[in-house]
This record gives structure tokens, C-alpha cells and sequence, in this order.
């Protein structure tokens, strides 16, 4: 819940008043809204006993700042892409090779129009316009997307940092971020009312073992603020198969205003109704995996997720099956 903030102070002299004006001007985000705070001092000269007035106005914003894009997000962007930069200088440069040629072409054009000797030189170079141009609107093009593509692969690593950050309860002395189960444990979460948690849990039930095997974890979060209630068997041969389901579902969130933000923006994104219920599977190495509304597919994660221990460990790591 970093906030960030911008300070400038600006002076501007009024020759008809004498006057000097001092703005400082400052962002901050608050609840998702960024809001700009501007402070204008006036000192008047006119008078020998000088007056300062102050003003404070206010104003909401939405729009991202890309100081909100961490260099960690940045970094890994380039190791998912490392030939993307590439790329795109070259666009570039063809860009404005093609954009040279073209007005090369343009100026002959226009020497040949007006000279009738070099009327038989027009479709030739006609030809060679049109090439340039064609060439410039296509590596533009190209260009466009691949920065379109760049911007959606960094804005959606951010997120995914974001959600790093967050903190979950282990135990009862423990508390961890979410970045600590990277390599660790498949993440699958879980938000909605109690009752779509408690119903989740026993649909879980039948693959509580073979989720464990994958290193699936469940992160629980009731978003009507009810705790759900999850109900084990005390038998005494059900004792093993208890203790793994509590395993299983042994995570709680905490700071729950930072979770519920983060979920709230994923939801606005995706133009999902923010009482819907959805789940959030990651990857072992926390990316995001797959995502949806309501019950969560737990028999395909048993059949899609690599075992974490046996001949599959270390060959199928960061390989989680295929995206739901």
C-alpha cells in the first residue's frame, strides 16, 4: 500500500500586481484513487503589512503512473521477452528508413510533376512511394503491438507482484507474503461468502491427497466477512486423512482491506461483478496460472499439475500443465 508523491513548486510574477505566487502540488493514492493536492501561497507587496493566503484544492485521478510499474516487474518482462527491445528498435529503424525513403520519393515526385521531360520517371517512382509507405505502415504496425504487448505483459506482472506482497497467516506465529511459497506450493485462491468457501471445501474432499501431492495450498477469503466453518470426521481411521486436509486449508489471509483491494481491481479489470464469487490458481513459481468465477476444478488440477516429489520433480518445474 505504498503511496507515491510528486512535490514541485512553481513561481509566477504578476508585473500589473507585484505579486509572487508559490504552488506546491503533490499526489497521493488513496483507496485505489490518486488524488493531487495543490497549495498556492499569495504574498502581496502592495501593502507594507503583507498577507498570505493559502489555498488547498483536491482532485481525483485514475490513471496509472508509471512509477507504479516496479523495476522487478520491468526486469522480468525482459526475461520472459530478452529479444522484445530488440525487436522494436528495429521496427523503429525501419520506420524511419521507410518514412527517409518516402520522402526522398515525394520530393522527386513533385520535380517530376512539374518538369514534363521526366513525365515517363512518374510511375517509377509512384512504385517506389508506395513501397515506402506500405513499408512504414507495416513495421508501425508491428511496432504498435509489440508495445501493446510489452505494456499488457508488464501491467500484469505488476499485478502478479502486487499480489506477492500480500500476507498470509501460517499458524499462529507465523505470518508470510505470498512470494515466500514460490518454489514451494501451487496457491489456488478462494473468494466469496462462507458459504461458497465451506461448499469448495467439500467438493475438495475426494482429491484432498492428490492435491497435496501437487503442492496445492487454498488460501480462503470470505469476502462478506463470516468465517467459514470446515467440518472434519474425528474417526480414527479418517485421523490421516484430516490432518491432510487441514493441511490443505490450513492458510488464512490477513490485512484484509489489501486483499480485498487487489481482488476488487482483478474483478474490475475482468468486468465481473464484484459480488461474484471466483478462484486464482498460481503457478509454482506465483505467476497466475488460470482464473474463473465460482467453483474452482479440482479434479483437473489433479490431472493437469505435475507431482512436486517423484521421477516428475525438478524436470516439470515452472511446466504447471495447461492454463484453464
Amino acid at each position: 500500500m505504498a503511496a507515491v508523491a510528486w512535490l514541485s513548486t512553481v513561481i509566477i510574477d504578476c508585473p500589473s500586481c507585484n505579486r509572487a505566487v508559490k504552488r506546491l502540488a503533490f499526489s497521493r493514492q488513496i483507496n485505489g484513487l490518486r488524488y493531487n493536492f495543490v497549495v498556492a501561497g499569495v504574498n502581496s507587496a502592495r501593502r507594507r503589512k503583507s498577507r498570505a493566503s493559502t489555498t488547498i484544492t483536491c482532485f481525483a485521478s485514475n490513471g496509472p503512473s508509471p512509477s507504479e510499474i516496479s523495476s522487478t516487474a520491468k526486469i522480468r518482462s525482459e526475461v520472459l521477452s530478452p529479444f522484445r527491445s530488440v525487436r522494436m528498435f528495429f521496427y523503429l529503424a525501419f520506420v524511419a528508413s521507410g518514412s527517409l525513403g518516402g520522402f526522398i520519393a515525394f520530393t522527386q515526385l513533385l520535380g517530376a510533376l512539374a518538369n514534363s521531360s521526366r513525365a515517363a520517371d512518374v510511375p517509377e517512382i509512384l512504385k517506389g512511394l508506395g513501397i515506402d509507405l506500405a513499408a512504414v505502415s507495416v513495421f508501425a504496425f508491428l511496432y504498435y503491438r509489440e508495445n501493446n504487448a510489452k505494456n499488457a505483459q508488464v501491467a500484469r506482472l505488476s499485478r502478479e507482484e502486487s499480489l506477492s506482497n500480500l500476507k498470509l497467516r501460517v499458524d499462529e506465529k507465523r505470518i508470510l507474503s505470498l512470494s515466500a511459497f514460490r518454489g514451494i506450493a501451487r496457491l489456488v485462491i478462494l473468494a466469496g461468502p462462507a458459504a461458497f468457501i465451506e461448499e469448495s471445501f467439500k467438493l475438495s474432499q475426494p482429491f484432498s491427497e492428490g492435491l497435496l501431492e501437487r503442492g496445492v495450498l487454498v488460501v480462503p477469503f470470505a469476502t462478506d466477512g463470516n468465517s467459514p466453518t470446515f467440518e472434519f470426521e474425528e474417526t480414527e481411521e479418517g485421523t490421516e486423512i484430516n490432518a491432510k486436509r487441514k493441511r490443505l486449508w490450513q492458510l488464512a489471509p490477513v490485512y484484509v482491506a489489501e486483499w480485498t483491494k487487489w481482488l476488487d481491481e482483478q474483478k474490475k479489470m475482468a468486468n465481473i461483478s464484484p459480488e461474484s464469487p471466483v478462484y486464482l490458481s498460481l503457478r509454482m513459481d506465483g505467476r497466475v496460472r488460470g482464473s474463473g468465477v465460482g467453483y474452482p476444478p479440482w479434479n483437473a488440477f489433479v490431472v493437469q499439475l505435475p507431482p512436486v516429489k517423484g521421477i516428475w520433480s525438478g524436470l516439470l518445474d515452472g511446466m504447471d500443465g495447461r492454463v484453464l
